[in-house]
């Protein structure tokens, strides 16, 4: 049944490695074109035809051909909706095709229905009132430089206040900010494109802040504004080369792309889609090169990433290469903690950081014991997380995204270690925003529509195939269940679904190679749960002894009722699994299942007679016995034996006991004590939370349960480095993950509540991972600008000081009017900060208040003139 599933999805693989992975040195290549880029290179003059053709054709015909039916240009999320920045690409995209009087009059009319009938859904769905601070600069900017061109903008009467409050808004970054100051992130300048022609003026300025590659912040918009009012012959070349390397004519936004940033987010990407096992040779060859690079990076060239790119590239390298256990250093991103102005900017721009400083929380989930400099990292992007969260208001950047905040809060409510590979890969693909990569001036870099679509039909499809096998082999393990008589014991739990969903879920094995481990690591945790219930509340001290010596003995003579059951099913599943293994590798392991099993049940009678006794043991005595009781290595060393390359067998002997089994024999019996501790000392037993504060009794309760967290806080980062990291032992790399998605599970199961004891608690996550299909937000249609709607014309106004003067004076202007009004003849400040090292005040003659469009042919004359000169 699930055959052909499979061959799509090996075929859709196939595809994609001779696609993507072919292009893998090509960064330009996986990074959405940007429409607002595009369309500002495309303004640009010709030198020697300034008024009759654009310098970069190319870049004309990407715009002519890449409009959308809807009328739009500009970027879409992961399902294929509509974004704000749309908006902003738009105009600028049919103010590019009416300057040079291309294309078709539909296009340059569908674009403007398409930006007056949205206008709402964009922003207004967003908050309008305080829009994103790149939005804020854009949008206005490219509504005055459409009338400009004589493009008359109206809106629908009931957005004309949204759009006024965007306009507003704008006004106070303008009169509040200076052009590159301390105090926001990205500065204004970075927006030059955006900014009324009087930045324009200090030319001298601008070419001081360009980059040694001739770039303005390596923006193109920025930079095809600075050139052209600047001509600057360094510009140009940047702007040439940035056009050759980009053959259909569509400019990324931002260039160059960092090569090892882009193969990063790839291998990102693949994982988080639940796609890794799919790809193992290629993540493995892009993560040594990156490896390779990092090591040697003191030999690479100039940096081209700005700080935050480069935060979230370290942060994210450290991440990838140290889950797939290369040896990297924190400070390969902790840096940032020893940059004091990067520490300031972070603090004062915490919605603009946010993408970054979740990159930066996600790193230290791998945090080793004694790494302070992680744990600094930690608080420090928390705190700056929380803070974004708090705000009270959409925010300038990120947080715009509804999305984006449940991803921040999700990260920061449920620690990685206690949630489910299968689960997350899930929110991952039905996160709308998905395909962004990291930020850029604007909104996200984005990966590109045709590898994002491929992509994600893989991801949709593998997800699916998934859920089809799971489905089987639960409906495998509940007969198994029954015909061994232990889903209807008549006491304690049952617990055959939560158990194979922690295999499933939460242990990362491939599909559908590796079924059989999944359900060996379920059989062996359903029989666990059957068991301990019998000792821990049926069992008569005399039944008990009983079964555990037949245990010993393997032989079930003499048991009744229940032992017997127990005994059946456990003589049962140790035959299958040692006939299995004989017939896979040859070697008999037997013996070595009935010694482990054996050392479990003599645990379980070792409690017992402690707790009908009376008897209370060390803390050293229940650990030793505690930590075999919890028997998670009972269920991780069985299934270890199956997979490849399996457990080596003398492992299997408690003396040989690696560190890694000893560390996850420990951990889940502390998480297990802290919810359990209530119900113990109820029923009159001992665990390490009410043994602790036994021998220390200047401590009360909390103090018992803080102590114990610190230990398994401590012992997980140990568990965590043995793990990942090669030279603490020979156990193979798959054997030891095992142990990691076992400690995983528990967790999941222990960190908050008892969720395993719940009847309620794992019923949503159980019908996400095997039974409700995924809920993809499929694009939805854009609104059509109707009829009876009375369009008003939108007035523009740069430098009102207050709200109410604002729309005054706007009230004054002729609205109806088709003068620009890009250039209102209102009073101009008398002089303007902008932020230079020297501070320099500069006075601006009301004669240099032209509007873009009314200055373009002097500015292009200006270019021209500076490049022959």
């Amino acid at each position: 049944m699930e055959l052909p599933q499979l061959y799509n999805i090996q075929a859709l693989v196939k595809e994609i490695k001779g696609g993507m992975f072919s292009n893998i040195d090509y960064p330009n290549s996986f990074v959405s074109p940007s429409a607002y880029d595009t369309a500002w290179l495309a303004m640009i003059p010709d030198s020697e035809q300034p008024f009759s053709r654009p310098m970069f054709e190319n870049c004309l015909n990407w715009v002519l051909n890449n409009q959308r039916e809807d009328g739009s240009w500009g970027e879409l999320d992961g399902h294929g909706n509509n974004t704000i920045e749309s908006l902003p690409a738009t105009l600028a995209c049919i103010i590019v095709l009416k300057r040079w009087n291309s294309g078709n009059p539909h296009q340059i009319q569908n674009g403007l229905d398409y930006v007056r009938a949205n206008v709402e859904k964009l922003v207004g769905d967003n908050n309008y009132k305080q829009c994103p601070r790149w939005f804020a600069i854009g949008f206005p900017a490219m509504l005055e430089l459409a009338s400009s061109v004589g493009l008359e903008i109206v809106f629908p009467h009931p957005i004309r206040g949204a759009v006024m409050d965007i306009l507003y808004q704008r006004q106070q970054i303008l009169d509040s900010e200076e052009l590159v100051g301390k105090n926001h992130y990205p500065p204004l300048l970075e927006y030059l494109e955006a900014l009324p022609p009087l930045y324009d003026a200090q030319q001298d300025q601008i070419a001081k802040r360009l980059c040694f590659d001739g770039s303005l912040f390596h923006s193109p918009s920025a930079t095809a504004r600075a050139y052209m009012a600047t001509g600057n012959d360094k510009c140009l070349a940047y702007l040439q080369s940035l056009v050759q390397t980009c053959a259909d004519g569509g400019v990324p936004p931002s260039y160059p792309i960092d090569e090892d940033l882009m193969k990063l987010c790839i291998v990102n990407q693949l994982q988080r889609l639940g796609l890794a096992e799919h790809f193992l040779q290629e993540i493995k060859d892009v993560l040594a090169q990156v490896y390779r690079n990092y090591k040697n990076e003191e030999l690479s060239a100039k940096p081209i990433n700005s700080e935050p790119t480069q935060l979230y590239k370290d942060s994210l390298a450290f991440q990838l290469l140290r889950m797939h256990g290369y040896s990297v250093s924190p400070w390969t991103f902790c840096w940032f903690l020893n940059n004091p102005e990067i520490l300031d900017e972070i603090e004062k721009n915490p919605e603009y950081f946010s993408s970054v400083m979740l990159n930066v929380y996600r790193a230290t989930d791998l945090m080793f014991a004694e790494e302070y400099e992680l744990q600094e990292a930690r608080s420090f992007a928390r705190k700056s997380l929380e803070k974004t969260m708090t705000t009270g208001s959409r925010g300038p950047d990120d947080v715009t995204f509804t999305s984006f905040r449940k991803g921040i809060e999700h990260e920061l409510d449920f620690p990685w270690l206690t949630r489910m590979e299968h689960l997350e890969y899930r929110m991952w693909i039905e996160e709308k925003d998905m395909n962004a990569l990291w930020k850029g001036k604007a909104s996200f870099h984005r990966l590109s529509r045709s590898y994002n679509d491929k992509l994600m039909q893989l991801a949709i499809q593998n997800y699916g195939f998934r859920q089809l096998v799971y489905k089987r082999e639960l409906e495998e393990l509940k007969r198994w269940s029954r015909d061994n008589n232990l889903s209807d014991m008549g006491f304690g739990r049952e617990k055959t679904t939560y158990c194979y969903f922690a295999s499933a879920a939460a242990i990362g094995v491939s599909l559908p190679y590796d079924s059989h481990v999944r359900l060996i690591l379920a059989k062996s945790a359903i029989l666990i749960t059957v068991a301990d219930d019998f000792f821990d509340m049926e069992g008569s001290l005399n039944e008990l002894k009983s079964l555990a010596d037949a245990v010993k003995r393997w032989d079930g003579k003499g048991l009744s009722g229940h032992s017997k059951t127990i005994f059946g099913a456990l003589d049962s599943l140790v035959s299958e699994l040692a006939e299995k293994h004989l017939q896979q590798q040859g070697i008999d392991i037997t013996n070595d299942l009935k010694d482990i099993w054996y050392e479990t049940f003599a645990s379980w009678l070792t409690e017992a007679t402690w707790s009908k006794s009376g008897r209370t043991p060390s803390m050293e005595e229940y650990l030793e016995t505690g930590m075999i009781s919890i028997a998670a290595h009972t269920i991780v060393l069985t299934a270890s034996c199956f997979l490849n390359p399996s457990l080596p067998n003398y492992k299997f002997r408690p003396a040989q006991y690696d560190t890694v089994t000893k560390l996850l024999m420990l951990v889940p019996r502390l998480l297990n004590d802290i919810q359990s501790y209530q119900k113990e000392i109820a029923d009159g037993k001992q665990n390490s939370v009410t043994l602790y504060l036994r021998e220390n009794p200047e401590a009360d309760i909390e103090d018992s349960v803080a102590y114990v967290r610190e230990l398994i806080a401590a012992k997980e980062k140990e568990l965590l480095e043995h793990a990942l990291m090669d030279g603490f032992s020979d156990l193979p790399r798959p054997c030891k993950q095992l142990h990691l998605f076992c400690m995983k599970a528990f967790q999941m199961f222990f960190h908050s509540s008892n969720r395993y004891d719940s009847n309620t608690e794992m019923i949503d996550d159980i019908q996400k991972a095997f039974y409700i299909p995924l809920k993809l937000q499929t694009p939805k249609p854009l609104k059509k600008l109707m009829l009876n709607q009375l369009p008003l014309p939108l007035p523009l106004h740069h430098h009102s000081r207050s709200k109410n003067d604002y729309q005054s004076v706007a009230n004054c202007l002729n609205i109806y009017g088709k003068r620009s009004l890009a250039a209102p003849r209102v009073r101009w400040p008398v002089s303007r900060n902008f932020g230079y090292k020297n501070n320099i005040v500069m006075g601006v003659p009301p004669k240099i208040r032209f509007s873009f469009f009314e200055s373009f042919s002097f500015l292009a004359s200006a270019a021209f003139a500076s490049s022959i000169s």
